[in-house]
Formats: structure tokens, sequence, C-alpha cells
């Protein structure tokens, strides 16, 4: 299976897929298709990469993602342990209004909507007040066939669009044309620096696994993320940290520091504040 693009098998005779997950853990790969998605994540917590932004995501929560927009849910570690107990529930709708739905995007009654799916490409979280009515119209449209699915899956748009102060999910010029070998190289290296963010990476040891010169490597990976490679690894270490920290489960702000890869408090402090706005201690006393 390929990691970019990712193809989703919609029957012959549906317009929308519906599809209702329950598994050990998230996919595990960095992945775009033409559809766009909505996930209710009934179940499950971890880290959101979605293009060029990560989020913590937590069960109850509901987000979508605009057409060939990269994204992934990573599961906690605990996810992948031999004997764990954990699952992940999700209900995902997948749509394509470029496709079968097109004639019904084109009614000018529908004009409202699809400005609206325009305007957020990079996607977006459902704000919690919202997730009763969404998740309810999400479960009608699991348990429907036929026209009375349709007729729910209008709704959902309805009430999707009448949403309000909404933030993208990722900075709106993330690369979207891009060819299947770029696609699984980028993938690759999102996988092994979140898979790997707990210890010293060298520039030359990322981009040995991207088969380049450490050179090549900066050039490509900042015009593919417009990030540097620091700057991505700071942030892939902040956001492990802020799930850290809110949990409770942890032995100080020193031991939240070092276990996310960071080799000094004070560059810590520094550059969490730079990325949340906030000190360590300061985003702890939110919650």
């Amino acid at each position: 299976m390929k990691v970019l693009p990712f193809t989703i098998p919609v029957s012959p005779n549906k317009t929308i897929m519906v599809q209702l997950e329950e598994l050990p853990y998230f996919y595990t790969f960095l992945h775009r298709h033409q559809e766009i998605q909505l996930t209710w994540v009934q179940e499950g917590e971890g880290t959101l990469v979605a293009g060029m932004n990560m989020h913590i995501f937590r069960s109850g929560e509901i987000y979508l993602f605009g057409a060939n927009m990269p994204h992934l849910f990573k599961s906690e570690p605990e996810y992948f342990a031999p004997d764990s107990k954990k699952k992940i529930k999700a209900v995902t709708i997948f749509f394509n209004p470029k496709d079968k739905l097109s004639s019904l995007f084109d009614l000018p009654e529908m004009k409202m909507v699809s400005n609206f799916l325009k305007d957020f490409e990079s996607g977006f979280k459902v704000p919690p007040h919202m997730y009763s009515d969404i998740s309810g119209r999400i479960l009608s449209i699991l348990h429907s066939e036929g026209i009375d699915q349709l007729m729910q899956f209008l709704q959902l748009l309805k009430s999707l669009s009448s949403l309000k102060d909404l933030s993208p999910l990722t900075v709106s010029s993330f690369p979207r044309s891009i060819n299947d070998n770029e696609g699984m190289r980028i993938a690759s290296i999102y996988n092994y620096i979140i898979q790997n963010y707990s210890r010293a990476l060298t520039l030359e040891e990322v981009a040995e696994q991207a088969c380049m010169t450490p050179h090549a490597f900066c050039r490509y990976f900042k015009k593919h993320t417009r990030y540097t490679l620091v700057s991505f690894l700071n942030k892939v270490r902040i956001n492990e940290a802020c799930k850290m920290l809110t949990s409770g489960i942890h032995n100080g702000i020193a031991s939240v520091a070092y276990s996310c890869g960071f080799n000094s408090i004070t560059n810590f402090n520094r550059v969490f504040k730079s990325i949340t706005g906030k000190s360590p201690r300061g985003y702890m006393g939110q919650y």
C-alpha cells in the first residue's frame, strides 16, 4: 500500500463512504487522498500530524481534512505495547465534491457549503460545543442507507458550514501537488522523526534515511515542509512535552524535558515558550 497517495475504496453504488474502525491503533503512515475526510475519534489519543502542523488529539474530538491534505493520527506509544489492552475507535466519512457529488455541489443552493469547504481546505477541528450535534449526524449517516443516508449527509454539511471562528489545522501553503516518490520520501522522514524524537538526532542521520546528502536534504526538507529540520524536530518534541505535562504522569518539568530529547532545561524552556507562547509551568496551570 502506498504511503502517499492513499486510495479510498468507494463502492460503485455510493457517493460517500462511511468507515467504522475498531483497531489496536490508528493507521501508522502519513497519507493523503482526493476525498475530504471527517473523522470522529470516539476512543484514542496521541499526536495528529495535519499538513505542516501537529496537534494533540483526544477521545471525543472531530476533525475535517481537506482534499489531498497529508495527515496522520499517531497513537500514543502504549497502544503498540505487546500486552496493550488499549484500542482506538473512530467513525470517518469520506466524500469528493469533484467526483460523483459534483452535480450536487454545483447547485446554487449548495454555494454556501461549497465556499465553506474551499475556505477550509487546510482542515479544522470542530468546536467542543458542537461535538454532540456533529457526532449525532455522523451516527445517523453510519446507520442509514440509500437516499436516507444522502439526506443525512446534506444535513451534516449544513451543520458544518454554519460553524464559526474556526482555525485551520495547518498553513494554507502545504504542497498539494506531489508525486509518489516524493510523498513516500517525505512520509518516511516524518515517521522516522516522530518515532525517534526522544533521542539525539543529527542532520546526517536523518538525511541518510532520505538517501540524500545533508546539504541536499536541508534544501529538500525546507521546500516541501516550510520548516528546517531543527524547527520541525522541536515542534514534535514540544508537542509530546505538552501531552506529558497535561497528563499528570511525570516526575517534574526536568524529566519531561529530557524524555522529549532536550539536553538542557534552559533550552527546553526557551523552545517551549517560543512555540506555545507560555512557560511549561504556565501551560500546566491551564489544566
